[in-house]
């Protein structure tokens, strides 16, 4: 049994107790409180807590760069910019792998120059028929030749076959490069500590660089040819008074901005499709999209740095036909 002083103070202890447990959960009442206010003052004014002007922009740029998601299209403009920029520096440096580079010579050159020829001599015999047509009407038949030289140098000659480099060329590069990016073919290269860009990147750059001007110089020979064939044979205009007003008429300074145009353009295509393949997502349907932009790309690029160069190799007036009337 409990004494009287026991009784007494199990009393005493019981409203302390008590106290205690009251105090606790009011301090938790007050806590949750004070959270849930903080809260909607966030919510209400986000600035006036995590501070205004540059204390409050610099976290918000921060968590927008690690939250969002850049466009595609920029994304591969930069690796278009870094991948070309890469590879020139190795080639400068020479650091090319040698095989790779003659096998996408192969490519670029033998196994491009049939379509390019062709393409070449049926442009020459269409652009004959317009200017020998209106020509012999004015009687400046002397003058067809070197109207001729002078478009197919400037102009027709490395367009053409920068165009047939990029379909042919280009969207190989593309869907080879997209097709070992999706099957991750070049992270592989890198785990054997082979650098993607030294192996696979350069050497398809400097192909282009090298096939360009000489397929330029090709084609601009057979698309010469061909005019002249058809107005001997059809408008029977003499081949020596054709041949005779295109040397009077071109220089060597239009042979020389028709090679740095074929060059510079053969890179385009270069660099274009190899960024374009290497950014490839999205398995087969990713390889089939990035093989139709890089080619369409290609050729903006190749109508943008046209005129470009236009704008700057030829200002001023020009006296190349007086030198063929």
């Amino acid at each position: 049994m409990l004494t009287s002083s026991a009784l007494h103070q199990q009393h005493t202890q019981l409203p302390q107790q008590l106290r205690r447990q009251s105090k606790a959960q009011n301090a938790k009442r007050s806590h949750i409180t004070c959270v849930q206010a903080a809260s909607a003052a966030q919510q209400q004014f986000p600035n006036r807590l995590t501070g205004s002007g540059a204390r409050g922009a610099l976290p918000r740029f921060v968590n927008w760069v690690n939250t969002s998601k850049p466009p595609k299209y920029l994304w591969r403009t930069l690796a278009a910019l870094l991948m070309g920029g890469q590879a020139l520096v190795r080639i400068l440096q020479g650091k090319v792998h040698k095989r790779n580079t003659l096998e996408q010579l192969k490519l670029v050159g033998p196994n491009t120059v049939s379509v390019a020829l062709l393409t070449a001599a049926f442009v020459g015999m269409v652009f004959t028929i317009q200017f020998v047509r209106e020509f012999a009407k004015l009687g400046l038949t002397r003058s067809v030749g070197g109207v001729l030289a002078l478009a197919l140098s400037r102009e027709l000659t490395p367009v053409v076959t920068c165009i047939i480099m990029a379909g042919r060329v280009g969207s190989a590069f593309a869907a080879e490069l997209g097709t070992m990016q999706v099957s991750e073919q070049t992270d592989s290269l890198r785990v054997l500590g082979t650098d993607p860009v030294d192996y696979l990147v350069s050497p398809r750059v400097l192909a282009c660089m090298i096939a360009g001007p000489v397929l330029n110089i090709l084609c601009f020979a057979m698309g010469l040819a061909a005019s002249v064939g058809l107005a001997e044979t059809v408008y029977g205009v003499s081949a020596n008074v054709i041949l005779d007003s295109a040397c009077r008429a071109i220089t060597s300074w239009d042979i020389v901005t028709s090679c740095i145009k074929s060059w510079v353009f053969g890179t385009i295509i270069a660099v274009v499709s190899c960024s374009w393949g290497f950014t490839t997502t999205g398995g087969a349907k990713g390889v089939g999209e990035s093989t139709t932009s890089a080619v369409v790309i290609s050729l903006v690029l190749i109508f943008i740095a046209d005129f470009i160069l236009s704008f700057l190799f030829f200002q001023g007036q020009g006296d190349a036909l007086k030198q063929c009337m």
